[in-house]
Protein backbone atom coordinates (compact mmCIF):
# COMPACT_ATOMS: atom_id res chain seq x y z
CA UNK A 1 0.00 0.00 0.00
CA UNK A 2 2.96 2.31 0.71
CA UNK A 3 4.29 1.90 -2.83
CA UNK A 4 0.76 2.27 -4.18
CA UNK A 5 0.37 5.66 -2.46
CA UNK A 6 3.84 6.76 -3.54
CA UNK A 7 2.93 6.46 -7.20
CA UNK A 8 -0.71 7.44 -6.85
CA UNK A 9 0.18 11.13 -6.84
CA UNK A 10 2.30 10.68 -9.93
CA UNK A 11 -0.49 8.82 -11.69
CA UNK A 12 -3.08 11.48 -11.06
CA UNK A 13 -0.61 14.23 -11.73
CA UNK A 14 -0.28 12.79 -15.20
CA UNK A 15 -4.07 12.87 -15.45
CA UNK A 16 -4.34 16.59 -14.68
CA UNK A 17 -5.20 19.25 -17.30
CA UNK A 18 -4.04 22.68 -18.47
CA UNK A 19 -6.15 23.04 -21.61
CA UNK A 20 -9.61 24.35 -22.31
CA UNK A 21 -12.65 22.09 -22.36
CA UNK A 22 -12.71 22.33 -26.15
CA UNK A 23 -9.16 21.07 -26.52
CA UNK A 24 -9.92 18.42 -23.92
CA UNK A 25 -12.83 17.11 -25.96
CA UNK A 26 -10.99 17.06 -29.29
CA UNK A 27 -8.10 14.85 -28.18
CA UNK A 28 -8.14 11.14 -27.53
CA UNK A 29 -7.73 10.39 -23.82
CA UNK A 30 -4.25 8.90 -24.18
CA UNK A 31 -3.07 11.80 -26.34
CA UNK A 32 -4.49 14.24 -23.83
CA UNK A 33 -2.78 12.62 -20.87
CA UNK A 34 0.48 12.29 -22.78
CA UNK A 35 0.50 15.94 -23.83
CA UNK A 36 -0.11 17.40 -20.40
CA UNK A 37 2.02 14.99 -18.39
CA UNK A 38 5.38 16.57 -19.18
CA UNK A 39 4.25 20.04 -18.17
CA UNK A 40 2.84 18.84 -14.85
CA UNK A 41 5.83 16.67 -14.05
CA UNK A 42 8.16 19.56 -14.87
CA UNK A 43 6.24 21.74 -12.43
CA UNK A 44 6.77 19.24 -9.61
CA UNK A 45 10.41 18.63 -10.53
CA UNK A 46 11.39 22.28 -10.89
CA UNK A 47 9.46 23.88 -8.07
CA UNK A 48 11.90 24.13 -5.16
CA UNK A 49 9.12 24.69 -2.67
CA UNK A 50 7.47 21.42 -3.71
CA UNK A 51 10.77 19.57 -3.59
CA UNK A 52 11.31 21.02 -0.14
CA UNK A 53 7.96 19.75 1.09
CA UNK A 54 6.08 23.07 1.25
CA UNK A 55 2.61 21.73 2.04
CA UNK A 56 0.69 24.85 1.05
CA UNK A 57 2.31 24.88 -2.38
CA UNK A 58 1.81 21.13 -2.82
CA UNK A 59 -1.85 21.30 -1.83
CA UNK A 60 -2.37 24.25 -4.17
CA UNK A 61 -0.81 22.30 -7.04
CA UNK A 62 -3.00 19.29 -6.32
CA UNK A 63 -6.15 21.41 -6.17
CA UNK A 64 -5.29 23.33 -9.33
CA UNK A 65 -3.98 20.64 -11.65
CA UNK A 66 -5.28 17.31 -10.42
CA UNK A 67 -8.53 17.46 -8.51
CA UNK A 68 -10.73 19.15 -11.18
CA UNK A 69 -10.10 16.24 -13.52
CA UNK A 70 -10.99 13.35 -11.22
CA UNK A 71 -14.57 12.07 -11.02
CA UNK A 72 -14.83 11.77 -7.25
CA UNK A 73 -18.52 10.97 -7.27
CA UNK A 74 -18.05 7.91 -9.43
CA UNK A 75 -14.87 6.92 -7.61
CA UNK A 76 -16.63 7.15 -4.22
CA UNK A 77 -19.71 5.28 -5.41
CA UNK A 78 -17.56 2.45 -6.77
CA UNK A 79 -15.55 2.26 -3.54
CA UNK A 80 -18.76 2.17 -1.47
CA UNK A 81 -20.17 -0.60 -3.68
CA UNK A 82 -23.71 -1.76 -2.92
CA UNK A 83 -23.87 0.48 0.14
CA UNK A 84 -23.94 3.54 -2.11
CA UNK A 85 -27.55 2.77 -3.01
CA UNK A 86 -28.45 2.67 0.67
CA UNK A 87 -26.89 6.04 1.49
CA UNK A 88 -28.99 9.19 1.74
CA UNK A 89 -28.17 12.17 -0.45
CA UNK A 90 -26.54 13.88 2.53
CA UNK A 91 -24.45 10.80 3.35
CA UNK A 92 -23.33 10.55 -0.27
CA UNK A 93 -22.28 14.19 -0.22
CA UNK A 94 -20.30 13.70 3.00
CA UNK A 95 -18.65 10.53 1.71
CA UNK A 96 -17.52 12.28 -1.47
CA UNK A 97 -16.19 15.23 0.52
CA UNK A 98 -14.25 13.10 2.99
CA UNK A 99 -12.90 10.65 0.39
CA UNK A 100 -11.83 13.57 -1.76
CA UNK A 101 -9.96 15.12 1.17
CA UNK A 102 -8.33 11.80 2.03
CA UNK A 103 -7.01 11.40 -1.50
CA UNK A 104 -5.83 15.02 -1.62
CA UNK A 105 -3.67 14.42 1.45
CA UNK A 106 -2.41 11.18 -0.08
CA UNK A 107 -1.47 12.89 -3.34
CA UNK A 108 0.11 15.90 -1.68
CA UNK A 109 2.17 13.73 0.63
CA UNK A 110 3.66 11.86 -2.33
CA UNK A 111 4.01 14.70 -4.81
CA UNK A 112 7.23 16.02 -3.29
CA UNK A 113 8.83 12.63 -4.09
CA UNK A 114 8.67 13.27 -7.84
CA UNK A 115 12.25 13.48 -9.13
CA UNK A 116 13.57 12.01 -12.38
CA UNK A 117 10.74 9.67 -13.32
CA UNK A 118 9.55 9.47 -16.92
CA UNK A 119 6.36 7.99 -18.28
CA UNK A 120 6.08 5.65 -21.24
CA UNK A 121 2.58 5.30 -22.73
CA UNK A 122 1.40 2.09 -24.33
CA UNK A 123 -0.43 2.06 -27.68
CA UNK A 124 -4.14 2.52 -27.19
CA UNK A 125 -6.59 0.54 -29.29
CA UNK A 126 -10.16 1.68 -28.91
CA UNK A 127 -13.11 2.86 -30.94
CA UNK A 128 -13.35 6.66 -31.24
CA UNK A 129 -16.95 6.32 -30.10
CA UNK A 130 -15.93 4.73 -26.79
CA UNK A 131 -16.78 6.76 -23.70
CA UNK A 132 -15.06 4.51 -21.15
CA UNK A 133 -11.42 3.60 -21.76
CA UNK A 134 -8.22 2.45 -20.10
CA UNK A 135 -5.00 4.33 -20.75
CA UNK A 136 -1.94 2.19 -20.06
CA UNK A 137 1.53 3.40 -19.18
CA UNK A 138 4.55 2.72 -17.02
CA UNK A 139 6.80 4.87 -14.90
CA UNK A 140 10.47 4.65 -15.87
CA UNK A 141 12.71 5.17 -12.84
CA UNK A 142 16.41 6.02 -12.71
CA UNK A 143 16.83 2.79 -10.76
CA UNK A 144 14.60 -0.24 -10.46
CA UNK A 145 11.97 -1.88 -12.61
CA UNK A 146 9.28 0.14 -14.44
CA UNK A 147 6.08 0.70 -12.48
CA UNK A 148 2.78 -0.22 -14.14
CA UNK A 149 0.44 2.78 -14.18
CA UNK A 150 -2.97 2.59 -15.84
CA UNK A 151 -5.99 4.89 -15.78
CA UNK A 152 -9.70 4.30 -16.24
CA UNK A 153 -11.28 7.33 -17.84
CA UNK A 154 -14.83 8.22 -18.74
CA UNK A 155 -16.08 10.80 -21.20
CA UNK A 156 -19.02 12.77 -19.88
CA UNK A 157 -20.26 15.41 -22.28
CA UNK A 158 -17.17 17.10 -23.71
CA UNK A 159 -14.65 16.14 -21.05
CA UNK A 160 -12.63 13.11 -19.98
CA UNK A 161 -12.16 12.37 -16.29
CA UNK A 162 -10.21 9.77 -14.34
CA UNK A 163 -12.23 7.56 -12.04
CA UNK A 164 -9.76 4.82 -11.16
CA UNK A 165 -6.01 4.25 -11.19
CA UNK A 166 -4.02 1.02 -11.31
CA UNK A 167 -0.58 0.94 -9.72
CA UNK A 168 1.43 -2.28 -9.70
CA UNK A 169 -1.62 -4.28 -10.71
CA UNK A 170 -3.93 -2.95 -7.98
CA UNK A 171 -6.86 -0.66 -8.74
CA UNK A 172 -7.39 2.23 -6.33
CA UNK A 173 -11.14 1.68 -6.01
CA UNK A 174 -10.71 -1.99 -5.16
CA UNK A 175 -8.06 -1.18 -2.57
CA UNK A 176 -10.55 0.98 -0.68
CA UNK A 177 -13.67 -1.09 -1.36
CA UNK A 178 -12.79 -3.76 1.19
CA UNK A 179 -12.01 -1.34 4.00
CA UNK A 180 -15.14 0.70 3.25
CA UNK A 181 -17.32 -2.41 3.39
CA UNK A 182 -15.72 -3.56 6.65
CA UNK A 183 -16.24 -0.19 8.33
CA UNK A 184 -19.83 0.10 7.12
CA UNK A 185 -20.47 -3.43 8.39
CA UNK A 186 -19.20 -2.42 11.82
CA UNK A 187 -20.69 1.02 12.26
CA UNK A 188 -22.80 1.91 9.24
CA UNK A 189 -22.32 4.60 6.63
CA UNK A 190 -22.12 7.32 9.26
CA UNK A 191 -19.36 5.33 10.94
CA UNK A 192 -17.35 5.29 7.72
CA UNK A 193 -17.86 9.03 7.30
CA UNK A 194 -16.56 9.59 10.82
CA UNK A 195 -13.50 7.39 10.27
CA UNK A 196 -12.62 9.29 7.09
CA UNK A 197 -13.24 12.65 8.77
CA UNK A 198 -11.02 11.70 11.73
CA UNK A 199 -8.21 10.63 9.38
CA UNK A 200 -8.48 13.92 7.51
CA UNK A 201 -8.41 15.95 10.72
CA UNK A 202 -5.32 14.09 11.88
CA UNK A 203 -3.54 14.68 8.56
CA UNK A 204 -4.57 18.33 8.48
CA UNK A 205 -3.14 18.81 11.96
CA UNK A 206 0.23 17.49 10.76
CA UNK A 207 0.32 20.07 7.93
Amino acid sequence: MKIFKKYLALSLTVGSLLFTAAAHAQEAPDALVKRISQDVLDTAKNDKSIQGGNQQRILALVEEKIIPYVDFERMTSLAAGRYWREATDDQKKQLITQFRSLLIYTYSGALSQVRDQKIDFKPMRNDPADTDVEVRSQVIQPRGEPIQLNYRMEKAGTSWKIYDVNVLGAWLVESYKGSFASEIGRSGIDGLIKVLADKNKARAAKK
